[in-house]
This record gives C-alpha cells, structure tokens and sequence, in this order.
C-alpha cells in the first residue's frame, strides 16, 4: 500500500519494510560486537510502539539476553503532551544490570528522560538507548542514544508498531502525514 487512511488523516509511505530491516541488522551487528561477553544483559521494550522494533531486533542477536516490557505514554493525537504517564512499570529487577532501552521513536526525549531517571534511581549498572527511529531536530536532551536504526526529519509517522490514536501499528511499511491530499 502506497498511502493509508487513518481517522482524519491520510499518511503515504516513507520507509519500506525491507528498508527498516537492513536498518535493524545494522543495529544488530553493533549490539552484537558491543555486548559479546555481557552476561545476559536486559532489554526493556517501551510498549506499545516498539513491539515490532523489538521483536526483529532480538532475532537477529547472537548473545543470551533478557526481555521485559514497560509502558509509558506523552502522545495525544498526533503531538507529545510533555507529560510521561506510567501505565505499565517495570516488571524485571534492574540492580546491578545492563539494560538496553527499546523505543520506537525519540523525538522530544522526555520518556528516554523519564525512564533512565527511574532506571538510575532502580541501581542498574550501565544504561544504553536503543532506538528504531530518531529526530535529530526534534533531540536536544543530554542522554546519549546510543543505536539509532534511522534518522528522520520532524514529521508525523505511522506503521512498523507506531500509531495515530492506537490505528496503524500493524503496517509493515513506515507512512508519513500526507498534507498534499
């Protein structure tokens, strides 16, 4: 499908499904160099937006690891609110441990903010920040990302496990807001 309709709004592609993979295996690659010899370090996905992002990635790693999920939230509509909700906390015990942050997208950065506070304050070892897309323009916090799969510009994206008032995750391809229509 070359441009999709979700509620009041119309979205074209932007970045192919097999695009996002080759993006993922390069992502891949590096955690693989990166924690070879880490004893199993922990994964948190940031739900929902990341499923897919998580899903792929982990096939493609070589080294044990752990898997938990946590669930925050800052978007209404089609823009952030500012303000983190925690509708899921953490699930695994983080002391001591390597953790790597899953998100779909880091735009403005205040749940990647929120959420190494909370790992700080949880005792982890060391925090890494993995993300399947990235808005440099949108980014000025100070936390480093460490793997970002692909740079976008500051547009309104859906697909690939990110929505538009919940519709539009299932799509394998990546759409952008379409205001040519």
């Amino acid at each position: 499908m070359k441009r999709i309709r979700l509620h009041d709004k119309n979205f074209k592609i932007c970045i192919p499904h097999d695009v996002i993979q080759e993006k993922i295996a390069a992502v891949a690659d590096k955690l693989n160099r990166d924690y070879a010899g880490v004893e199993n370090p922990l994964f948190i996905s940031v739900l929902n937006g990341s499923f897919m992002f998580t899903s792929d990635l982990l096939k493609m790693l070589d080294f044990q690891c752990e898997l938990s999920f946590i669930k925050l939230s800052s978007y209404c509509g089609t823009s952030s609110t500012g303000e983190i909700r925690q509708i899921m906390g953490l699930t695994s015990n983080v002391k001591g441990r390597s953790v790597i942050v899953v998100e779909d997208i880091v735009d403005t950065g205040a749940t990647i903010v929120e959420l190494h506070n909370m790992l700080t304050k949880a005792g982890v070892k060391d925090i890494k920040i993995c993300t399947l897309l990235l808005k440099p323009e949108a980014y000025k916090k100070e936390i480093k990302i460490n793997y970002a799969a692909i740079e976008i510009p500051n547009d309104f994206i859906v697909g690939y496990g990110l929505d538009y008032d919940e519709l539009g995750r299932q799509y394998r391809d990546i759409y952008v807001l379409d205001t040519t229509i």
